[in-house]
């Protein structure tokens, strides 16, 4: 039998990257010009600027893509961009309303932290050229991490707004150093359980049918809880410290698939929570405003979770049109309650859309750690994939009453430089990790990717 070998050529699928990065330009410029003809009827003077500056930055990244992750998933990039896109429309939405010009409001400067995240993107892309180095660098991850969020304790540096300590100042510029510390946390957990999961799995005592872990392996998951309380108490940081812990969980659980730390962890997130509502009374407050909005003193309290409820109740099914509705009478309708903004605008279908995007961001950085070969990577972009799907659940909850509000931000869309900074940057590790991923065997050990084809065999012939 005569076999053949064939130079196998496997599609990197950036030209469909490509055009859909420029249908999501498309609907994201389609958008801000419905705002402008809806309030001013007519064209808006800055949409060479936005949409010559959106269209430069994308097609740039993408550029970077071709040429140093050739193989990284095509999808990732298209989702990012219009859920920045919408962001930024309704954030332009909102300074008309304000009386704030285009090139001056908070959507230019929306728009130039979205120029500077995508840079710091394509440099991660650039310098790191395979994700498993970071391995290298598990403690001082750690360190880094805990450093970023104690900064705002810091005296003289950390500014307190809105009750929570969770910002420093750098001039007239504030940052959340805990975004940032999101991701060096992901990548010492990732790290940490690859190293320890093989401990963390051996069988332990039975308990109402769950196999709990020996005492002596329980300390990870105590420590975590404990710096998450923490950030709670010190910070009177709700959001952050259930992002923290749920992450822990969440990836102690995937390196061990054991039921029990999903036990223990809910356990010790629940005693957590009691306390925090016992002692402090601004989580107190959350869930008289959770239980019922539209009381006397819950309105007495704020009013914004009534009139972001209302405001997307207006909207109906298909929305009041862009430019249309009244999203400004909501408190920070341009970060905290940006999602309640949009719903109120583009109506259920628009934010199920929403929804779905990102879904389908989640499922791809699921679908990369099943495909990568290692188990840092696996780790590390389930870790990723899913604090942006626990921060998307956790805000969208809170606005719409599933559960209190925690004060996180919408991943992409919100007003603010630093998320949107961390986000992207999210975007760049689970690009390089679906990189190695979906790159064929032999090239991405440095080896040309001809891979041996074998002809089938004839009838009654031996193969």
């Amino acid at each position: 039998m005569i076999t053949t070998v064939e130079t196998i050529t496997p599609r990197t699928r950036r030209n469909v990257e490509l055009v859909l990065c420029l249908f999501a330009l498309a609907i994201v410029l389609s958008a801000w010009v419905n705002v402008d003809l809806a309030l001013k009827g007519v064209l808006p003077a800055s949409l060479a600027t936005v949409g010559g500056g959106l269209l430069v930055l994308v097609v740039g990244f993408h550029l970077v893509l071709r040429w140093r992750a050739s193989f990284a998933d095509p999808l990732l990039l298209p989702v990012a961009t219009l859920l920045n896109g919408m962001g930024l429309v309704m954030i332009h939405r909102l300074d008309l309303a304000g009386g704030r010009d285009s090139l001056s409001g908070n959507a230019f400067r929306q728009l130039q932290w979205t120029g500077l995240s995508l840079v710091v993107a394509a440099g991660v892309l650039w310098m790191l050229r395979d994700h498993r180095r970071l391995q290298r660098y598990t403690y001082t991850a750690m360190a880094a991490g805990l450093a970023l969020l104690l900064l705002p304790l810091v005296p003289g540096l950390g500014k307190e707004i809105y009750g929570s300590r969770i910002w420093i100042g750098l001039g007239s510029y504030s940052f959340q150093p805990g975004e940032i510390a999101k991701i060096a946390l992901t990548v010492f957990f990732a790290a940490y359980l690859v190293q320890t999961r093989d401990v963390l799995s051996l069988a332990g005592r039975k308990f109402v049918g769950l196999t709990l872990p020996r005492a002596r392996d329980l300390g990870p998951i105590i420590l975590a809880w404990l710096v998450s309380l923490a950030v709670l108490v010190f910070e009177r940081d709700l959001g952050s410290s259930l992002l923290f812990f749920g992450l822990f969980v969440a990836m102690l659980y995937v390196a061990t698939e054991r039921i029990s730390w999903i036990a223990i962890g809910l356990t010790l997130f629940a005693a957590g929570t009691y306390v925090a509502y016992l002692l402090f009374p601004h989580v107190q407050r959350r869930v008289m405003l959770w239980l019922d909005p539209f009381s006397d003193e819950s309105i007495r309290q704020s009013d914004q979770l009534a009139k972001g409820l209302m405001g997307m109740a207006s909207g109906g099914l298909f929305g009041t049109g862009l430019g249309q509705g009244r999203p400004w009478i909501t408190s920070f309708a341009d970060s905290d309650f940006i999602f309640p903004s949009l719903g109120e605008e583009i109506g259920l279908f628009g934010v199920f859309a929403l929804l779905v995007l990102y879904g389908l961001f989640v499922e791809r950085g699921l679908r990369t750690a099943l495909g990568v070969r290692d188990g840092f990577g696996k780790l590390l972009s389930i870790g990723l994939a899913f604090s942006v799907a626990l921060q998307v659940f956790v805000v969208i909850g809170g606005v719409t009453r599933v559960i209190p509000l925690t004060g996180l931000t919408t991943p992409f869309m919100s007003l603010g430089g630093s998320a949107l900074l961390a986000n992207w940057t999210i975007v760049a590790l689970l690009l390089r990790i679906s990189d190695q991923a979906r790159r064929p065997v032999p090239e991405a050990d440095g080896i040309p990717a001809r891979l041996p084809l074998r002809d089938p065999a004839p009838a009654g012939g031996m193969p």
